[in-house]
């Protein structure tokens, strides 16, 4: 008997333990489905991103210098002309005495204006010269380790950006030789009455036709614009407080530009002055022009193109970095969820640079590590949870 009673308490003991498993199995909470990755080491970049557009470096308006009528002009959009090629011919009106004295003095700026061209010529030869010394003697230092790579970078990108102004100076000194050229000839042929050509300064393509037909113009008129066609530059509006991180010799990446690739360019320099610009909302910004030199051929983009320009603020080849995605603001720190043992634990993390995907890891988490991204706020420290 009492072996009997001892084995239906057993049974019933069993029954109850199968029982409870079973409620507790239906009842407990499942994990929760969550979306991970993993901490990985790569490429991190910080970069500005702004529209922009493609600018013929250099710009040359040929105007009418004097009154007359001009012929008509048998150039068009697109066309290139040689330095020294007439381009368009004027027809002089009769001069009266002060007329006569205005066309001298006119003469006389221009050859104050070539002057001043030349001395601007011998200024940046002078500053491009003294870059290219402090560009070598960096370089010495540099191999021997006495200055860092970053002082190296400034320094040649100063020599570029003096080889860069000197360059533009001895085109501006051309023009200006040409201007007094042209002047001069503009005087005698008014002095003559005998028609005044209108000349090319520079080998160059013609952008705009202002005056196509032949009609009477007033001294002064635009006739057409031409420009360099080897140099471009890329112009990028960006906000003022975005300027102050960028710096001349910094990589931009110019892309959407129609093209698969992207196309290399390198800030020149960013304006001093900013400018007010009213936003598609209707707030007004402050924005600064970052101007960039091509490192190549722009191919088929032209002046007044769009672009958009991506300026490289800082990169790194072998960052430790974590989604964007991961991190929360807990208290006055950056936390993420890291998946261990199949539970959500809190990890608080130190972050470095950051762009709208990854952020720099800097302590708090190993690489290899499993995070989960976008945590649903229901989320707690210790959560069951499984990878989607």
């Amino acid at each position: 008997m009492k072996g009997g009673n001892q084995r239906r308490i057993a049974i019933l003991v069993v029954g109850v333990g199968v029982v409870a498993a079973v409620l507790a199995y239906a009842f407990w909470p499942s994990p929760l489905d969550v979306d991970t990755a993993r901490v990985a080491r790569g490429a991190l970049q910080v970069t500005i991103d702004e529209d922009g557009e493609l600018r013929a470096h250099d710009r040359y308006v040929i105007t009418a210098h004097i009154a007359g009528r001009l012929l008509r002009v048998a150039l068009r959009e697109g066309d290139r002309v040689r330095a020294g090629q007439t381009v368009a011919v004027l027809v002089p009106s009769p001069m009266t005495p002060g007329e006569s004295a205005e066309q001298r003095a006119r003469v006389e700026a221009a050859q104050a204006a070539y002057r001043e061209a030349a001395a601007h010529v011998a200024h940046a030869r002078s500053d491009l010269a003294q870059a290219r010394r402090e560009s070598a003697r960096g370089q010495a230092m540099f191999d021997i380790g006495a200055i860092s790579k970053q002082a190296m970078e400034q320094l040649s990108a100063a020599e570029s950006s003096g080889q860069s102004d000197f360059d533009a100076a001895r085109a501006r000194e051309k023009s200006a030789e040409a201007e007094v050229r042209a002047a001069i000839a503009d005087l005698k042929a008014l002095e003559s009455g005998h028609p005044a050509e209108l000349r090319a300064p520079v080998d160059a393509e013609v952008l705009r036709v202002d005056e196509k037909s032949e009609r009477v113009v007033a001294a002064g008129t635009p006739v057409m614009l031409l420009a360099d066609p080897s140099r471009y530059e890329v112009v990028v509006d960006v906000l003022s407080t975005d300027a102050v991180k960028i710096s001349p010799g910094m990589r931009v990446s110019v892309e959407d530009w129609g093209g698969d690739t992207p196309i290399e360019a390198k800030v020149r320099i960013v304006e001093p002055a900013a400018f007010t610009k009213t936003s598609a909302l209707g707030v007004e910004e402050q924005r600064v022009r970052v101007i960039a030199d091509l490192a190549g051929s722009p191919g088929r983009l032209n002046d007044g193109y769009r672009v958009r320009g991506r300026i490289v603020i800082w990169e790194r080849a072998d960052a430790l970095t974590v989604p964007i995605g991961a991190l929360f603001r807990c208290a006055q720190q950056w936390c993420v969820f890291a998946v261990e043992h199949g539970r959500a634990m809190r990890r608080t993390v130190s972050v470095g640079q950051r762009n709208a995907e990854a952020a720099e890891l800097q302590s708090g988490l190993r690489e290899g590590d499993l995070v989960v991204t976008y945590p649903p706020s229901t989320l707690t420290d210790g959560d069951r949870v499984r990878s989607r």
